[in-house]
């Protein structure tokens, strides 16, 4: 018995070495409104956490409060195990933030900009300068001037300004707003390097198809209310894959599917679409359903016999913006 108890602390010691930010229960007021209502989640070392949620939702007041920027009304926010506010130095130490695009000064070079920046640290010498430049890749515009600098290469000095410190929180506030798509696929890359070294990444985004992506894990919030956290894969498996089947007759075909046990078929999708044409240009009907995959072979073998006419069947799989609008019932993203 003295001995089992002894191997769970040690694996509860060694999952909370790994834990690099926790929040407990955190709730805002401001007035008499509570715009954040009891959040709770952490972060692990290595990983890429997504916080999804549309604007208003209370992503950017959260941010805030995890870098003490404004305190919490209740519950506690520790970084490596320092409160956030009884301990601000200590924990904001292991903290790099970005919030929206970064502040830099574009009459000096990328450099330059670095070293301004350094001299506000304790202990930042040439070397780390050199260290983050590399890891940022810029070594070969470094020494330009930031006016010259694309937006993804603004993007990537922000990120080397808050590594200065060699944090292992980084925290990114919407970092592929105004990318093109070049500079989101470099960007997300970049940020999968980082977590390979180690670096626990905090991001924020209103973007699904990003987060589903780029993220490990995710927590969706809602009006102030973090109402999922788990793995991305994990939380898209939760949401059944939609079937789209071109058939003619129509009507033959949903007799068919209605007969079949827990096969959903949604209202006003059994319609005429182009993406049910023939090779003669005729356009056929199509059905939406929601259905297990492995029954789609004896479906359609049941529908042959039956003298159905089928042209195609397409599977979609869920995303995370199918369970996004399925949790918060169609709250808009953006």
């Amino acid at each position: 018995m003295i001995t089992v108890n002894a191997q769970d602390k040690a694996h509860a010691k060694g999952r909370e070495a790994q834990l690099v930010l926790s929040v407990n229960d955190v709730k805002k007021k401001i007035g008499n409104r509570l715009i954040i209502k009891g959040i709770s989640f952490d972060v692990y070392a290595g990983e890429i956490f997504g916080f999804l949620g549309p604007n208003g939702s209370g992503k950017t007041t959260t941010i805030r409060m995890l870098v003490d920027l404004i305190r919490p009304t209740e519950g506690s926010i520790r970084i490596c195990g320092y409160d956030v506010q009884k301990e601000h130095n200590e924990a904001l130490q292991y903290v790099g933030c970005i919030v929206e695009n970064p502040e830099l000064y574009g009459y000096l070079s990328g450099w330059e900009n670095l070293e301004h920046f350094a001299r506000m640290l304790p202990g930042i010498t040439d070397q780390r300068i050199r260290e983050v430049v590399d890891i940022v890749g810029m070594d070969q515009r470094i020494h330009d001037k930031v006016k010259t600098y694309s937006l993804g290469m603004r993007q990537r000095l922000g990120i080397a300004q808050a590594l200065l410190n060699d944090p292992k929180l980084l925290i990114l506030d919407e970092p592929t707003n105004g990318l093109d798509p070049q500079g989101i696929k470099e960007l997300r890359e970049f940020i999968r390097k980082l977590a390979d070294s180690g670096l626990s990444l905090f991001i924020s985004s209103h973007l699904l198809s990003e987060i589903q992506q780029m993220c490990d894990r995710v927590a969706i919030i809602s009006q102030g209310e973090v109402i999922k956290v788990g793995e991305v894969s994990a939380l898209v498996d939760e949401s059944a894959s939609t079937v789209v089947w071109s058939v003619q007759p129509i009507d033959r075909a949903l007799y068919i599917l209605k007969a079949e046990p827990e096969v959903v078929i949604f209202p006003g999708g059994n319609q005429a679409s182009s993406a049910g044409e023939t090779g003669t240009g005729a356009i056929q009907p199509q059905i939406v359903t929601q259905m297990n995959l492995d029954a789609i072979p004896d479906v359609s073998r049941r529908m042959v016999e039956a003298g159905v006419r089928l042209y195609g069947i397409e599977i979609k799989n869920p995303t995370l913006e199918d369970l996004f609008l399925k949790l918060t019932e169609g709250e808009r993203i953006g």
